[in-house]
């Protein structure tokens, strides 16, 4: 029970490091191979008002749909070997990078859906700092870190200008 618990734990940490490190600081340099989460799925986000239509296009016809899905499943295959040592934290990291993917696609699916159950994945992409709010799933490592900074229902969402909103 207790790796289950560290896994869930380590992944949403994992979850952070690798959205701030990785798809906001490689991703930030045109041309990387991270460079798809910068440059094309938060411009599509901010146009669309969280919706992206790259979710609705089947997996081999989208290289940001595969990049993402390579590297959730890389991080979940990261914690595998462990296996031998606690196979729930291994059984969470897996559970996690799922979670992930479900709920990333999800709520730029349904962004009154993205609203309701994951505003702070709503404030990454809507928020005055797309550069806070690192954590998709649950916020967690966030507050931890300090970088949660709460948007949707705030007085700045209500005075930001009305962006085109794309419906599903």
């Amino acid at each position: 029970m207790l790796g289950f618990v560290l896994g869930l734990v380590s992944s949403n940490a994992f979850e952070w490091v690798v959205h701030k490190y990785v798809l906001h600081g490689l991703g930030r340099k045109k041309g990387t191979y991270w460079s798809f989460h910068w440059h094309e799925h938060h411009k599509n986000v901010r146009k669309a008002d969280g919706y992206d239509a790259m979710y609705e296009l089947p997996l081999m016809q989208s290289t940001s749909k595969i990049k993402e899905a390579i590297g959730v499943v890389s991080g979940a295959l990261m914690a595998t070997p462990l296996i031998v040592v606690s196979p729930g934290f291994v059984a969470a990291a897996w559970i996690s990078s799922g979670a992930y993917y479900y709920v990333h696609k999800k709520a730029h699916l349904d962004p009154a859906w993205g609203r309701k159950y994951v505003p702070w994945h709503v404030d990454h992409h809507l928020g005055p700092d797309q550069h806070a709010n690192w954590c998709v799933t649950t916020p967690l490592f966030d507050y931890i870190m300090g970088t949660r900074k709460p948007f949707v229902g705030t007085d700045a969402e209500l005075k930001r200008p009305e962006t085109t909103t794309v419906s599903a």
